[in-house]
C-alpha cells in the first residue's frame, strides 16, 4: 500500500510538471506568433547620421512601446529597392515602412516640390516646423499620400546646405559648379546656372572625391560630416539652400490597418513625437558638427556674396510659382506659404 501511495504521488508530480512544460511551450509559441515584423527600407546609407538618429530611434521607440509585439527589420539604402522605388513598394504593401525624400515621389505627389523645400523661402527652422504642423501643410501631404495607400510622416525639418571643394566668391564661380542634388533643389540649381545632377547617397563620396562633382548637399553640417564629405570638400556654404521636411517616414496604410488599434496608436504617436524630437535634436547636433569640422577637418564657412544671394533669390521665386501650378493642392499650399512669408515680413 505505501508503495502504491508513493507511486500516485510521483505520478501527480510528473503530470503537473508536464502540464507546466506544455503551458510554457504553448505560451511561448503564442507570443512568437503574436510578434509582427515590418520590413523597413531606408534611403539613408548606414553611415548617415539620420540612419542612426532617426531610423534606429523610431525602431527602438516602437518596439519598446509595443512590448516587442511590433518589430522593425531595417535595411539601409539600396538593400532591397532603389531609393526612388521605395514609395511604390510601400504603396503596394511590399514594404510595410520606408524612408524617402519627398523628391523621390514627385511623379505622384504634386506637393513634393514644396515639401522638399522651396529655395530661399524660410530663414529659420521654427518657421518651417510651424508651416507643417501649425498651418496644416503636413495634413495636406498626408491627404495626398493617402490616395496611394501611404501614411506620410515628416521625420524632421532642417536646413539643406552645400559643401564645395573651392570657395564661391562670385557668380561665375557658382555657375561653373557641377553639383550633386535632387528634387526641387536640383531643378533650382540648374536653372540658376550650375550643372546639377542626381547621385544616390551610396555613390556620393566617390563622385565628390574623383571630381565627378565639385559640391553636394546631404542635409547640412551633420549629414556632410557623417558621410565623410568634409574629407574632400573643405567649404561649407551658407545661407541654407532651403529649410524643409526633406526626410519622410512612409507607412503602408494596409499594414497599418492590419495592426490592433493600440499598436496603430503606438506607431502614429511615435511618428508625431519623432518630428519634434528630431527637429530639435538636429539643430543641436548641427552646431556641434560644424564646430568639429572647422576644428578637426579644417573646414571653412563660405558665405555667399550678396550679389550671388540676390540672383539666387530671383531664380527661386520664379520657381515657386511653377511648383504652384502642379495641382489645386499645390496652388493652395503655395498661396498659404506666400501669405505666411508676408506675415513674417519676407515678401
Amino acid at each position: 500500500m505505501p508503495s502504491l501511495t508513493l507511486f500516485r504521488k510521483q505520478l501527480t508530480v510528473f503530470a503537473s510538471a508536464a502540464t507546466l512544460s506544455l503551458g510554457v511551450l504553448f505560451s511561448g509559441s503564442a507570443a512568437a506568433a503574436d510578434t509582427i515584423t515590418w520590413k523597413v527600407q531606408s534611403h539613408w546609407p548606414g553611415s548617415s547620421s539620420s540612419y542612426t538618429d532617426s531610423l534606429e530611434r523610431i525602431k527602438r521607440v516602437i518596439e519598446e512601446r509595443s512590448d516587442g509585439r511590433l518589430e522593425l527589420k531595417l535595411y539601409e539604402a539600396g538593400a532591397l529597392f532603389k531609393a526612388k522605388q521605395t514609395f511604390d513598394a510601400v504603396s503596394r504593401g511590399i514594404l510595410e515602412m520606408g524612408t524617402i525624400s519627398p523628391s523621390y515621389a514627385q511623379d505622384k505627389m504634386t506637393l513634393a516640390g514644396i515639401a522638399s523645400g522651396l529655395p530661399f523661402a524660410f530663414r529659420h527652422v521654427w518657421e518651417a516646423a510651424y508651416f507643417h504642423k501649425g498651418l496644416g501643410f503636413e495634413q495636406m501631404l498626408r491627404d495626398e499620400a493617402a490616395q496611394y495607400g501611404v501614411y506620410w510622416a515628416t521625420d524632421k525639418v532642417y536646413p539643406t546646405e552645400m559643401v564645395v571643394k573651392k570657395p564661391i566668391k562670385s557668380w561665375d564661380d557658382f555657375t561653373s559648379l557641377k553639383l550633386r542634388s535632387s528634387g526641387a533643389l536640383q531643378k533650382f540649381l540648374t536653372e540658376a546656372g550650375a550643372a546639377a545632377s542626381y547621385i544616390p547617397g551610396s555613390e556620393l563620396y566617390p563622385a565628390l572625391d574623383s571630381g565627378v562633382v565639385d559640391g553636394a548637399h546631404w542635409g547640412a553640417a551633420q549629414g556632410a560630416y557623417s558621410m565623410g564629405l568634409y574629407e574632400v570638400a573643405k567649404y561649407h556654404v551658407k545661407p541654407a539652400l532651403n529649410i524643409a521636411g526633406t526626410d519622410v517616414i512612409i507607412v503602408s496604410q494596409k499594414a497599418l490597418d492590419k495592426l490592433p488599434e493600440d499598436l496603430q496608436n503606438v506607431v502614429k504617436q511615435a511618428l508625431e513625437e519623432e518630428f519634434w524630437f528630431r527637429t530639435n535634436e538636429y539643430q543641436y547636433k548641427e552646431q556641434l558638427a560644424l564646430a568639429k569640422a572647422e576644428k578637426e577637418e579644417g573646414v571653412q564657412v563660405n558665405t555667399l556674396p550678396d550679389d550671388v544671394q540676390k540672383r539666387l533669390t530671383q531664380v527661386a521665386q520664379k520657381m515657386w510659382d511653377e511648383e504652384g501650378e502642379r495641382s489645386e493642392r499645390s496652388k493652395k499650399a503655395l498661396a498659404m506659404l506666400k501669405d505666411y512669408l508676408r506675415q513674417l515680413g519676407y515678401l
